[in-house]
């Protein structure tokens, strides 16, 4: 997490379809974008005039250009924050800093605003000689990015404990009732485990097909601002409608 100082989503797309070519039917060597980025979210609070986050790279011969840019949840780019540099040059064993500023008001102030912060690693250089052949992707990290009103910042560490659970014509049903997002690292019925649990929005509702009958007991993990897991709570599973 980076304050104000989902496992990151990767999407992979090939440069050329001749090197696909060449992968179908000879051995090659990939080259994956070897950048690090320092946090799998940003959390920016509205008191901060902007937030940071580092970006590394590591390789000894590789340069990488970098392209940065926010959305919101519905995949639009015109959103009240701005990435700086937006478009830059990464040398090799080099590092650079991105900053995320705000730069409009149109949020609410009830709750948190998801946006993605999407960094784009393209291969600046390569070498291929007449052995190897060579396999170039692109890279596009997609990080959360959670606008957090500065009156709401004092309970964040304990919503996941707020949660309520029931069950209701087989399926699981949990309520938040908190002014937080809040993204699940592992769910469990009654030693069952629902897999890909997901991420709850600030005052929503999820549902998921019960593993069993006359479930008893939930437990789960969630995901806390600094990308670590929070220690398991356990609730009964009440009968709603």
């Amino acid at each position: 997490m980076i304050f104000g100082g989902e496992t990151v989503v990767s999407r992979y797309r090939i440069l050329s379809f001749v090197f696909l070519y060449f992968l179908y039917f000879l051995c090659c060597n990939f080259s994956i974008a070897g950048v690090v980025i320092g946090g799998t979210r940003v959390i920016y609070l509205s008191n901060k005039k902007e937030v940071s986050i580092s970006i590394s790279n590591p390789e000894k011969d590789v340069d990488y250009l970098i392209q940065s840019w926010i959305q919101d949840d519905n995949n639009k780019t015109k959103t009240p924050f701005i990435v700086t540099p937006p478009l830059f040059k990464l040398s090799a064993n080099n590092e650079n800093i991105l900053r995320i500023v705000r730069v409009g008001n149109d949020l609410p102030l009830d709750r948190e605003s998801l946006l993605w912060l999407n960094i784009k690693t393209i291969p600046g250089s390569f070498d291929l000689n007449e052995n190897t052949n060579q396999l170039y992707i692109v890279v596009n990290s997609k990080l959360k990015l959670f606008y957090r009103p500065d009156q709401l910042k004092k309970d964040a560490d304990i919503a996941h404990k707020l949660l309520k659970f029931k069950q209701n014509n087989g399926l699981l049903i949990a309520e938040n009732p908190t002014p937080y997002f809040i993204s699940f690292s592992s769910l469990n019925v009654d030693d069952h485990d629902i897999k890909q649990a997901g991420m709850i929005k600030p005052f929503g509702q999820m549902s998921w097909p019960l593993p069993l009958k006359n479930a008893k007991k939930v437990s789960w993990k969630v995901i806390n601002d600094y990308g670590g897991t929070t220690q398991a709570e356990t609730a009964n599973i009440q009968i709603g409608v």
